[in-house]
C-alpha cells in the first residue's frame, strides 16, 4: 500500500508546488527537479550526520530541505524572474543540470555516481500525507490572500500590476521560493523512502514529468494538480502489463487529454472551502426542509 500512496504523495507536492510558479503566477520554470534534489540531499545529510533521536531528526531534515531549496530558489529566481519571456525556463533548466553536475562530482559529500546511501527509511504514509495536507492548505490560503491575488494579477497582465504599484519581483521571488521549499519538502520525503539517492533520478525528464502534470490537471488549479498526480503515478503500473507498448499507450492517452481538453482536466476551476461549507450547509436546510414537509404530510393524514 505504501509504495503506492508515498509516491503519489510526493508528486501531488511536486506538482501543487509546481502549479503555483506555473499555473497560478504565469511563469514557466523548467528545473523543479532541481530544487527537490537540493532539498532531498540536504535533508539526507542532516539525518546521516547527526544524531538526533528519529522522532526529531525527520521532520526537522524536511524542513532543513526546504529551507536550503528555497535558497536556492531565491538566488535563481532574483536575476532570471527580472527578465521577460522564456528566460527563466532556460535558467531553470540550466541550474537543474549544474546541481546534477556537482552532485556528481562531490563524491566524498554526496556519493558521486554511486548514490548517498545510508539514508533512515523514515518517511511514512502517514507522514506523507500530512505533509500534502499542510502543502495545499498553505498554497490554497496563499491564493486567496491579497499576496495570493497580486500574484494572480502578475499572471494576468504584468505591465498592469506594475503600474498600479504592486512590486512585481518581490511577488514574482515569493512564489519561485515558496515553490522550491516545497519541493524541497517533497525531496526531503523522497530521500527518505528510498533510502539512497541517485543524480540521474533529478535529471531533466523528471522535470517535465512535473510539468506535465501541471498542465494536464490544469494550469491554476490546485485540485487539478492533485487528480493528475494520483492519475500519472498509477497510470504507468497499471499499463506496466502492455510490456514495451506501456509508454506507447501512456503518450496516447496523454495527447488525447491534451487535444480535447486543452486548457487540463479542470482548467483554472479551483475548490474553495467557503463554497464546499455553503454547499453542505445548502444541503443540510434542504434536507431538514424535507424532513419537515414529510412530517407536515404525516400529521395531515
Amino acid at each position: 500500500m505504501s509504495q503506492i500512496f508515498i509516491p503519489i504523495g510526493i508528486n501531488i507536492i511536486l506538482a501543487v508546488s509546481l502549479n503555483l510558479t506555473a499555473g497560478f503566477l504565469g511563469q514557466l520554470p523548467l528545473g523543479h527537479a532541481g530544487f527537490m534534489s537540493v532539498g532531498a540531499y540536504a535533508a539526507a545529510l542532516f539525518s546521516i550526520h547527526t544524531d538526533f533521536p528519529k522522532s526529531i531528526s525527520f521532520p526537522i531534515s524536511l524542513i532543513i530541505g526546504g529551507i536550503v531549496a528555497a535558497i536556492f530558489g531565491i538566488v535563481i529566481g532574483l536575476p532570471a524572474l527580472r527578465l521577460k519571456g522564456d528566460y527563466l525556463a532556460i535558467i531553470t533548466l540550466g541550474f537543474g543540470e549544474i546541481i546534477r553536475v556537482i552532485i556528481l562530482n562531490m563524491p566524498k559529500i554526496t556519493g558521486g555516481a554511486y548514490g548517498l546511501k545510508g539514508i533512515p527509511k523514515e518517511t511514512t504514509v502517514i507522514s506523507v500525507f500530512v505533509c500534502v495536507v499542510v502543502t495545499i492548505f498553505l498554497i490554497h490560503a496563499l491564493i486567496k490572500s491579497r499576496h495570493g491575488r497580486a500574484i494572480i494579477s502578475i499572471r494576468e497582465d504584468e505591465i498592469a500590476s506594475e503600474a498600479s504599484g504592486i512590486p512585481t519581483t518581490y511577488y514574482k521571488v515569493m512564489a519561485f521560493s515558496i515553490s522550491a521549499f516545497f519541493a524541497g519538502i517533497a525531496g526531503g520525503l523522497y530521500a527518505h523512502y528510498i533510502g539512497i539517492l541517485d543524480p540521474t533520478g533529478f535529471g531533466f525528464m523528471r522535470s517535465v514529468e512535473i510539468l506535465v502534470m501541471v498542465v494536464l490537471g490544469g494550469l491554476g488549479s490546485i485540485i487539478g494538480s492533485v487528480v493528475a498526480a494520483g492519475a500519472l503515478t498509477v497510470l504507468p503500473e497499471l499499463l506496466r502489463g502492455f510490456s514495451e507498448y506501456r509508454m506507447v499507450v501512456y503518450s496516447l492517452l496523454l495527447i488525447l487529454v491534451m487535444v480535447f481538453k486543452p486548457s487540463g482536466l479542470f482548467g483554472r476551476y479551483d475548490f474553495s472551502l467557503c463554497d464546499v461549507a455553503r454547499d453542505i450547509s445548502t444541503a443540510i436546510k434542504r434536507l431538514a426542509h424535507r424532513n419537515k414537509l414529510g412530517m407536515d404530510e404525516e400529521a395531515g393524514k
